[in-house]
């Protein structure tokens, strides 16, 4: 169910982006998208982050994570 909305919200994505397109033009709509992304993409870290948190792991910050995946 989860996959299905996140599917549903990036087909959303795309068509708005479509829309702000025809609108304000391409370069206004690759930045609208790369928000949008990011903003989705931090809030899927956020829940994982305190998932991680509610089952007795560590809390790790940027610098950790990347040194640790190296």
């Amino acid at each position: 169910m989860n996959q299905i909305n996140n599917k549903w919200v990036l087909s959303l994505m795309f068509a708005a982006g479509t829309f702000i397109g025809f609108v304000k033009g391409d370069e206004a709509r690759q930045k609208w998208l790369f928000k949008m992304r990011n903003r989705d993409e931090q809030k899927r870290q956020l829940a994982e982050h305190k998932k991680l948190l509610r089952s007795g792991g560590v809390a790790l910050d940027d610098i950790e994570i990347a040194a640790f995946h190296n």
